[in-house]
């Protein structure tokens, strides 16, 4: 009987997570997506090595901020163009692409490497609760931060 433990391809296949941005801090779900997406989880996690999951986020366009940040929060980008900054506010954003938002705190909160861009494409953000094609991935789902099966969810 085998008992081998550690890096096999069991351990790095790639499972699907569910998180429902309805009502949610907007820094802690993106804090909890970003370790998913690195992998942090798992009992294998190398910095070196990218071994996270994929992440499919669902109605972004009801995510919360709290405080001041909804007038406060400005999105800048720039053309290469002098004078080229364009600034966003977050309402216009939330108007707009509310997907962008996360998408954004969640790049934020990833570590500045090569891995990073690879790691946001795991990432799939859908406006509403709509998820599409997607839903028959979901192994698991949670809420309030805390991972569960998502067959105990089913009825």
């Amino acid at each position: 009987m085998s008992q081998a433990v550690g890096k096999t391809a069991l351990a790095y296949a790639r499972v699907w997570h569910h998180a429902d941005a309805k009502d949610r801090v907007l820094g802690k779900m993106a804090e909890r997506i970003a370790l998913v997406l690195m992998g942090k989880h798992k009992p294998i996690y190398d910095p070196s090595v990218d071994c996270g999951d994929y992440v499919v986020v669902t109605n972004a366009r009801q995510v919360k901020v709290t405080g001041r940040k909804a007038e406060q929060i400005v999105y800048r980008k720039h053309t290469l163009y002098p004078g080229g900054l364009k600034e966003t506010k977050y309402q216009d954003m939330m108007a707009k692409k509310p997907d962008e938002i996360i998408r954004k705190a969640v790049s934020g909160m990833l570590p500045k490497n090569k891995l990073r861009e690879r790691r946001l494409e795991r990432l799939r953000i859908f406006e509403g609760p709509d998820m599409g094609v997607f839903e028959n991935n979901i192994l698991k789902r949670w809420e309030d931060g805390t991972l569960q099966a998502a067959s105990s969810l089913r009825p």
